[in-house]
């Protein structure tokens, strides 16, 4: 997938969020350059600053789970892998988000999701004064819920092309 443009919806819509997680770990560089400064220079400090720094850091790892899948940057055992044949490989993609992709993305959305709804019922604030206030925090944690759904999304184009190729002559 590396040279080709996003053909599917799910590689669109994984090619969208991966490059909103690039700029955003460009913005969560700048804003940890502007927190330092303020502590160092003029020795002021906004805590609500510094928590958005922590949560920045969470959705480019969880919304650029997508577009790493995609991209096909993701951690693998590849001391077989590289040696197969483009229909062995077909195979272990298929296999691989049948039995742990999807299942797992699936648990991770099952687990989550009473965690997120509590969130937002209790209207939930950062503890800190002066902290992240409502409704960012049950936003941030709604990312907990999305990464899965756009990672099994992802995984299903990958399965739909890893059945393309075998059903290749």
């Amino acid at each position: 997938m590396n040279d080709e443009s996003p053909t599917t919806l799910p590689d669109r819509i994984s090619s969208i969020t991966g490059k909103a997680s690039a700029w955003l770990t460009l913005f969560m560089v700048v804003v940890t350059f502007v927190i330092v400064v303020m502590r160092y220079v003029f020795d002021a400090g906004l805590i609500w600053l510094q928590e958005s720094v922590i949560w920045m850091h969470a959705v480019v790892f969880m919304m650029g789970a997508a577009y790493t899948l995609q991209q096909e940057d993701h951690v693998r055992v590849d001391i077989f892998y590289r040696t197969m044949s483009v229909k062995g490989r077909a195979w272990v993609d298929l296999a691989g988000v049948i039995f742990f992709l999807l299942p797992l993305c699936a648990f991770l959305a099952w687990k989550s999701f009473d965690f997120v709804a509590a969130s937002w019922s209790l209207r939930e604030a950062s503890r800190e004064s002066g902290g992240l206030p409502y409704p960012l925090i049950p936003l941030l944690k709604t990312v907990l819920l999305l990464m899965p759904v756009a990672v099994a999304l992802q995984g299903g184009a990958l399965l739909l092309r890893s059945l393309k190729t075998l059903r290749q002559d």
